[in-house]
Formats: C-alpha cells, structure tokens, sequence
C-alpha cells in the first residue's frame, strides 16, 4: 500500500500506522521489544484519558466540574481501541487473524452458541 492508496479495511489502516510506528521508532534506534513495550504504556495512557473524560462527563471533580461531554468519552474509547490494535499489529504481523480468533473465543465465554464460530 502507497501513500496515495486508500486503505480498504480497518485492518490495512491499522497496519499502515504500524508500519510508520514501527519506522520512527528505527530511526531512533529503538529496538523493536521496547517499541513493543512503549505501545502497551501508550494504551495506558489512553485510557486515562477515556477515565478523565468520563470524570468531566459526570462532573465528579468538583474543581473541573462537567469539562467533558460523552461524545468526548466516545473519542477517547475510540483512541483505546485502535491503539490496542496498532499495538496488536506491531506485535504480530497476523494482528488481524490472532484478533478475530480471540474475539471467537472470547465471545464464546459470554454469548450462547458461538462456540463454533471461527
């Protein structure tokens, strides 16, 4: 993929921010255990930020009172979600087979007759 061609798929976007992820981090010498280590802290970080919007949605800090609303809440989770998938995808470069085949097993736990589902 180009940087002219659209990506099709979630995943080939998610892929595509690996890949320049993982390139920066080359150029500065970061070897790729780290930069592995640096994207699961990084989805630390994110979901402070989802926990300090929904603190400002529900106005539970009396000295920032309702500095957020729920559709920053709503931004703020989709940050969560697509860094734990660019750090899934610079992990593993089958990031998108290894995710539906978690979610399969995962959903199976919790949703009756998915245990059959790939």
């Amino acid at each position: 993929m180009t940087a002219t061609t659209p990506a099709t798929t979630p995943w080939d976007t998610i892929g595509a921010l690996a890949a320049r992820f993982d390139a920066t981090d080359a150029e500065l010498g970061v070897r790729p255990q780290e930069s592995h280590v640096l994207q699961v802290l990084k989805i630390g970080e994110e979901f402070g930020e989802a926990a300090q919007a929904v603190i400002g949605a529900t106005g539970t800090n009396p000295r920032k009172g309702h500095s957020h609303g729920w559709d920053d809440v709503h931004d703020e989770v989709c940050d969560v979600i697509i860094t734990g998938m660019v750090a899934l995808a610079r992990m593993r470069p089958d990031a998108a087979a290894y995710f539906a085949g978690q979610l399969a097993l995962k959903a199976a736990k919790f949703l009756p007759g998915q245990e059959d589902t790939p």
